[in-house]
């Protein structure tokens, strides 16, 4: 089904759905001509919001999205505001589909001979940063590691602007300050490796004192981001006596690249003579890595080496139906090319479950989908909680009532696409196509399981504002809503709030960001995370996330 074009103050989006969707703020009382038919508003609606569209009877099935997403708790009458309270959850049987769905891919002829600066790997991988990482295998190391990364960082080069500095200074001198102006001065020393495009550090919290799965989990994470095209070569650190061993590391790193070649340099504290001699040796073997690295040259690649791992975070109620379909036709189109897609956030398809079984593939992958799913919000009951705790008051408050349509907006982010693999946290991406990764609705935690899967670029819709980047793969940030992109320009890239004004539709939005992906590929355009240096790196613990 194409998107809908909204024209007027409200929005259906499809014809089978029992909601409408408020594109400004409704006071009680406005008429509303929903296809001929006419009624009252009986409340206020704020923009985003849903509202009856039709009179409900309590325990009538509610659709949205032409997805059941809940049952009327009550008798609902025309023109009241859904909330959550007037909507109770629905459990859908998965039955196995008879047959699949056909999927008819869009004309991707524009990007037929479409391609990216990128640096070819030779197990056949392309990257789009040349990255040299710094990695803790235990927290323990994180001091150590961080001291390297303030030396390296400086003398070579890649010292991140400190413009607050010039604020504290005015306030030292008793002058009026303002966090506006940036701090003026001598520009920034030239890079000594300038085919390295940063020096990262992956601080974490783990790798000791958690549960050995949680170690073994890590361990698989760290390999996948050692082994990412975008790594140049890595420096890790370990204490020595802690659960995420070297061996295991290193049988991780075999798993996903046999033979792996790029400069690798793993040092362990407790075998050495001291701290200080461990840290000139890393430091010294590790500038005999990135001169090595720094031979790498940009080359063009083709469209289907880009691996697109797809995010939202504070999502709002526009984000359904600007920015996510919009981020959709962009990966449809790079599926169409050959090119991947990484899906993740599993307790944001909760509700989906039929839609996503139906594109499977095969039984296979809809029985691995299907029980991941059963097992993820099993063990969150275990925790007293479970799937329908996903939304975040913000969600909530604007739009989101539960989790069923925000998941029904949520999973429109993947495109329409077959589904070629179902993959389990940290596993990686093998197959061409749409992938799907289990990982937990939080944002960081996801977006890091994302690039450790081996996305090159991930694309993050917003509808509220989240800082949001990786340290090893670009973060390009769309927003659900314009307001937000003039509010927030330091943090915004893309501007899909056109498809609620009506200016564009999600499939024009998709190809606007598609091509500024291209740039960000090719290193010829940075996005707003990289610029602000947003590094975040939060490795899943199963236990305590949604």
């Amino acid at each position: 089904m194409k998107n809908p074009r909204p024209n007027r103050d409200t929005l259906r989006l499809h014809p089978r759905d029992d909601l409408l969707v408020a594109l400004a703020d409704l006071s009680a009382g406005t008429r509303i001509d929903d296809s001929g038919r006419e009624f009252i508003l009986l409340d206020a609606i704020p923009a985003k919001h849903k509202f009856s569209a039709r009179a409900l009877s309590r325990n009538t099935t509610v659709r949205l999205y032409n997805v059941v997403i809940g049952r009327a708790a009550s008798d609902l009458a025309a023109g009241v505001q859904i909330t959550p309270e007037r909507i109770a959850p629905v459990k859908t049987d998965v039955p196995a589909p008879p047959s699949r769905e056909q999927w008819i891919p869009p004309d991707y002829g524009p990007w037929r001979q479409a391609s990216f600066a990128g640096y070819l790997r030779r197990d056949g991988r392309a990257a789009t940063a040349n990255i040299w990482l710094l990695i803790p295998l235990v927290f323990c190391e994180n001091r150590n590691l961080e001291m390297m990364w303030q030396a390296l960082t400086g003398e070579l080069g890649y010292s991140a602007s400190r413009p607050y500095r010039a604020v504290i200074r005015r306030l030292l001198d008793n002058r009026e300050a303002d966090p506006a102006v940036p701090e003026t001065g001598q520009a920034p020393e030239p890079r000594l490796f300038p085919n390295i495009d940063g020096i990262k550090f992956l601080k974490h919290s783990g790798g000791c004192g958690g549960t050995p799965r949680d170690a073994v989990e890590l361990c698989g994470l760290l390999a996948g981001y050692i082994t990412h095209p975008n790594c140049a070569g890595a420096t890790v650190l370990s204490l020595g006596c802690q659960h995420a061993t070297i061996a295991a590391l290193e049988r991780e790193i075999e798993r996903r690249c046999p033979g792996f070649n790029r400069p690798l340099f793993i040092y362990e504290q407790q075998k050495s003579v001291s701290e200080r001699d461990m840290l000139a040796v890393a430091l010294k073997q590790s500038l005999e890595g990135m001169r090595l690295a720094d031979r790498s040259r940009r080359q063009p690649v083709p469209l289907q080496k880009l691996v697109l791992g797809v995010e939202c975070g504070g999502s709002d109620g526009f984000s359904g139906i600007s920015a996510n379909p919009a981020m959709g036709a962009a990966c449809d189109i790079v599926v169409a090319a050959g090119g991947s897609v990484i899906l993740g956030e599993f307790p944001e398809l909760s509700g989906m479950e039929s839609e996503i079984v139906r594109r499977c593939v095969s039984d296979e992958a809809a029985g691995r989908f299907m029980k991941i799913m059963r097992d993820y919000n099993a063990l969150a009951r275990m925790l007293d909680t479970g799937f329908g705790q996903n939304p975040s008051p913000g969600n909530i408050g604007d739009g989101l009532f539960n989790i069923a349509v925000k998941s029904a907006g949520a999973a429109r982010k993947g495109g329409t696409s077959p589904v070629v693999d179902v993959l389990d946290y940290p596993q990686w991406v093998q197959r061409p196509g749409l992938n799907l990764l289990n990982t937990p609705g939080h944002d960081v935690e996801s977006t890091t399981a994302l690039a450790g899967a081996g996305a090159n670029v991930i694309l993050f819709s917003t509808g509220l504002g989240t800082p949001t980047g990786n340290a090893l793969v670009p973060v390009i940030k769309i927003s659900s809503n314009s307001e937000l992109c003039q509010r927030m320009p330091d943090i915004i890239d893309i501007d899909a709030g056109t498809v609620i004004s009506g200016i564009e539709t999600p499939e024009s939005v998709g190809k606007r960001i598609l091509d500024f992906t291209l740039e960000v590929a090719s290193g010829l355009t940075t996005p707003r995370a990289v610029a602000l240096g947003q590094d975040d790196f939060i490795p899943w613990k199963r236990s305590v996330s949604l």
